[in-house]
């Protein structure tokens, strides 16, 4: 047993750091303090903050009152996920531990980031209060980015702290469009870097147009062809060329991520280290803040 508890201190912080590493959304990850449980299994809540604006001040009577209302919205997480799977015993002995700490990196950085982003785009997309639809070039993509900050603009959301979720062809439009002078920097000894990090002030999240998505759907691992699990663009769904979000707009709640470790001599089943991994979570949008997320896709005529 005690070997089985140094495995898992050594795997698990490395599997937490994989995930914060390769998920492009764990930027928008909710801080604890946004976020209360409930004695509901399944239920999280999230404030939601209501004021009134100003009225017309008294030399008699002074101040008008006014109302605070402060809500917690109680939300249902929908997305309870898993895997189970398991490496022989005498396999990850003669590779000194290597294929166990190999299969288990792969699994989240193949399987579980990519779903993870998948799902939130797709959630966000479903809520977004803003949006376009084209096909995009590099002659209209910078137009598009522009028209999508206007939106947002006139809806009053905050111009600080927006991310611009983008994909690699989006990424090359910008770079290629003429309406920019080209900066290209020589790096030692002999690179050029045209990375471009920032957009008016917005972060820029690349995303791989594979879990960019509109909508998806999510195979349950056991039905006749869904046996390989993960997800697939759904029939509706549309390519996502670019999403902006502010993330007050959004909370991704992971409730449970945890992996569980069991030796070859805990393990009933087989002569194997054995891995579960499960993943409870789901992302909410308060419905005054839907304004926060402008969705652009693909065509949709």
């Amino acid at each position: 047993m005690a070997n089985t508890i140094a495995l898992a201190k050594k795997y698990l912080p490395l599997l937490d750091a994989k995930y914060k590493m390769e998920a492009k959304t764990s930027i928008l990850d909710t801080p604890n303090d946004m976020v209360r449980g409930t004695q509901q299994a399944g239920t999280v809540l999230i404030p939601k903050i209501a004021l009134q604006g100003l009225g017309d001040y008294s030399r008699a009577d002074g101040y008008v009152s006014g109302d605070v209302t402060l809500e917690w919205e109680a939300h249902t997480l929908t997305q309870d996920r898993g895997r189970s799977f398991q490496v022989d015993a005498m396999d990850n002995e003669e590779t000194v531990g290597i294929a166990f700490g190999k299969v288990s990196g792969e699994f989240i950085r193949i399987y579980v980031a990519p779903e993870i982003d998948a799902y939130r785009f797709a959630t966000m997309a479903d809520l977004a209060a803003l949006g376009d639809n084209a096909d995009l070039t590099d002659s209209d993509t910078v137009e598009a980015i522009d028209a999508a900050m206007v939106a947002m603009d006139d809806a009053e959301v905050p111009e600080e702290g927006r991310i611009l979720f983008i994909t690699s062809t989006g990424l090359k439009n910008i770079k290629q469009s003429d309406q920019y002078v080209r900066n290209v920097q020589i790096t030692a000894p002999n690179g050029l870097d045209r990375r471009v990090s920032q957009y008016d002030g917005m972060s820029i999240v690349k995303v791989p147009q594979t879990r960019f998505y509109s909508a998806i759907d999510l195979n349950d691992g056991s039905t006749s062809g869904q046996e390989a699990g993960g997800y697939a663009k759904a029939s509706a769904g549309y390519n996502i060329n670019f999403m902006i979000v502010h993330p007050t707009a959004v909370a991704p709640v992971t409730k449970t991520a945890l992996p569980r470790i069991f030796d070859p001599m805990t393990n009933q089943s087989a002569n194997a280290w054995k891995f579960d991994y499960r993943l409870y979570h789901d992302l909410f949008v308060p419905n005054n803040k839907v304004d926060g997320i402008y969705l652009h896709t693909e065509s949709q005529a």
